[in-house]
């Protein structure tokens, strides 16, 4: 199956209709809520309703620590989904859908690129089936509630101890720390407050961790919002919010259904940052996949130390969405800038460079091996500028770890330049992994943050804030010891500084703020200079959008 990229609404449709991608999925119609002629939504019901595929297995992607060079993890994932269908496999993707808040910021686009992409590319980008924006209402309309409950007393809130802030889907950094209810008795109660972007919001990381309606409305009702003036939790549900948040929620519950160029489906559903939270699709999307498909490709967001980490940690742990398989991607080019390379110069063979920034790759993979117990596969995104001298050396190094090396050139040839890393991907799922987690639920959770940063980091220690630690001690006082923690860091390092490249030893790393993810399960541990509120740079890719007179869109990379 094959379609043609066309990013105009007004102009041909692009791609297979949706209705026959699901139809290939044994989707029947009336479970198929279509979106127009290429996306559409699959019926929650209709998907409780299936039996989990005993045949599936799940592969997952990661990557090295990301540098400016790239190194293309949704575009090896989107042409591995390809390849797999190339030599007659059943694949499925489940990806995150993308965050306008990147797509206008610094990173642009993530559906994919060259001829590895998803259709129809510049919708997903954008509003796309409007699950961000539901998300958000719903974040504002609780932030609202607590607002309203302050204004009239209703409920006993503490205004000092308000944790949920409103969110919205772009970088604003001016928002990061706002005033709220000003304006005399009728602007309701004065307090400190800020906006995170959607991506980085509880309800988010809630929405992606549900597996059903019913369980939404159940982790929505034990969101803590604040506490009362006798220090006790105030939540969700007792604002009696938990029902109008589950209905402003509830159509976009339903997975999202699109398909690559050459229509492999690709359910596109929910996506949180792996920065600034977990960095995985919806639990819903993945299930749904290995309901209907073979062989389901998903993805964790940035280097294996952010989302491979919090997929096994968080995801597995709490749902058994364990990988069968992990594949690994890395470029020449990003292995020579962690090596110390200049980034004008990446595209010079230098195999000392490379070597260099090999301890980037080799302790992701060490990491996967020994601390998550995975079957691991590395696949080299392949540019025209690498040498065969550069290639045999990051064979020589893997070969040392008892890992394949296997070049795909999906960007240039799609499906049929990644046929090598399919056949590896099928062979090396012959032996699928054994699970395991990096700490115990009974550890502390300081205990747990430790682990993290000893353990998959390389850190030799982690430190608190007075304020941090003091929220750690009553997040276990309360209940929460068990939870898993979910580290937010600069996704350009091992450790907190984003200089330092290659594989940094024995630093610390300093926890300033702790969050409550109570509808997701698990405690957000915030370092570093890491916001939730990300900033525009000084040319934001908003500069280069357009969109002509007939509804072309250019300049979405």
């Amino acid at each position: 199956m094959s379609g043609v990229l066309n990013a105009s609404r007004n102009s041909a449709p692009s791609g297979l209709p949706i209705s026959q991608i699901a139809e290939g999925l044994g989707i029947p119609h009336s479970a198929v809520l279509r979106y127009g002629h290429d996306k559409a939504k699959i019926d929650l019901q209709y998907l409780e309703g299936l039996e989990r595929n005993p045949q599936a297995k799940l592969v997952l992607v990661t990557a090295i620590s990301p540098t400016p060079a790239g190194e293309g993890k949704t575009t090896t994932s989107i042409g591995l989904a390809d390849g797999l269908r190339h030599i007659g496999t059943r694949s499925v993707l489940a990806l995150r859908e993308p965050s306008m808040g990147p797509v206008f910021g610094i990173k642009g686009g993530a559906t994919g690129g060259g001829k590895a992409s998803l259709i129809p590319d510049a919708e997903i980008n954008l509003h796309f089936t409007g699950d961000f924006a539901a998300i958000a209402e719903a974040n504002n309309l609780l932030a609202a509630m607590v607002d309203n409950a302050l204004h009239f007393a209703t409920v006993d809130i503490d205004p000092r101890t308000v944790t949920i802030r409103r969110a919205m889907d772009v970088n604003d950094r001016a928002l990061r720390d706002v005033v709220v209810g000003l304006g005399g008795r009728t602007g309701g109660v004065p307090r400190e407050s800020g906006f995170d972007i959607t991506a980085a919001s509880q309800i988010m990381a809630t929405f992606c961790m549900a597996t059903s309606l019913e369980d939404l409305g159940e982790r929505l009702n034990r969101i803590v919002v604040g506490r009362s003036s006798q220090n006790t939790p105030v939540t969700v549900a007792d604002l009696e919010a938990g029902g109008a948040l589950t209905v402003v929620l509830r159509d976009a519950l339903a997975p999202n259904l699109v398909q690559t160029l050459e229509g492999t489906p690709a359910f596109v559903h929910g996506g949180p940052f792996a920065n600034i939270a977990h960095g995985a699709n919806s639990v819903i999307a993945t299930d749904a996949a290995l309901k209907l498909g073979d062989v389901v490709v998903t993805e964790a967001g940035f280097g294996a130390d952010l989302g491979a980490e919090k997929f096994v940690d968080i995801v597995s742990r709490q749902t058994g969405l364990e990988p069968d398989l992990t594949v690994i991607v890395a470029t020449v080019r990003a292995l020579k800038y962690h090596g110390g390379m200049a980034l004008e110069d990446l595209g010079t063979p230098n195999v000392a460079r490379l070597e260099a920034g090999l301890t980037n790759l080799d302790r992701h993979v060490s990491n996967l091996q020994k601390v998550f117990g995975q079957h691991v596969l590395v696949a080299i995104n392949q540019f025209a500028q690498d040498s065969p001298a550069e290639i045999e050396a990051i064979e020589a190094a893997m070969f040392k770890r008892g890992v394949d090396v296997v070049l795909s050139n999906h960007f240039g040839r799609g499906g049929e330049g990644a046929q090598d890393l399919a056949r590896a991907v099928v062979s090396a799922l012959e032996v699928p992994s054994h699970t395991t987690y990096c700490y115990d639920d009974d550890a502390s959770l300081a205990g747990k943050a430790q682990a993290v940063v000893q353990r998959v980091y390389g850190g030799s220690t982690v430190s608190f804030t007075a304020a941090a630690a003091r929220e750690l001690a009553r997040l276990e006082a309360e209940g929460w010891g068990k939870a898993p923690v979910c580290i937010a860091k600069t996704q350009y390092s091992f450790s907190t500084d984003a200089r330092a490249l290659g594989a940094p030893e024995d630093f610390e790393v300093n926890i300033r703020e702790v969050r409550l993810s109570a509808g997701a399960g698990f405690v957000v541990l915030i370092s570093g200079s890491i916001m939730t509120m990300p900033g525009l740079p000084k040319r934001p890719s908003a500069c280069d959008i357009s969109v002509s007179a007939n509804g072309v869109i250019s300049g979405m990379h």
